[in-house]
């Protein structure tokens, strides 16, 4: 488990700092009416956010091979 993590460490950085950006969306910004998709709930902004953490963070892994 530990060798996953470090070979992986990028895509784990971005999951925790992703989640973090995307709870503090939901609380500092959010979604007053209800009716946002992504916002209006503290989970699907945070899920949305350690995913596009994520991705984004997982571009900078080196390939290998």
């Amino acid at each position: 488990m530990k060798k996953l993590l470090v070979q992986n460490k990028w895509a784990v950085a971005g999951l925790f700092l992703g989640a973090i950006t995307g709870y503090a969306y939901w609380y500092f910004v959010g979604c007053s009416s209800g009716t946002c998709s992504i916002t209006s709930k503290p989970l699907n902004s945070t899920l949305y956010g350690s995913v596009m953490g994520f991705l984004l963070l997982s571009l900078f892994e080196k390939k290998k091979g």
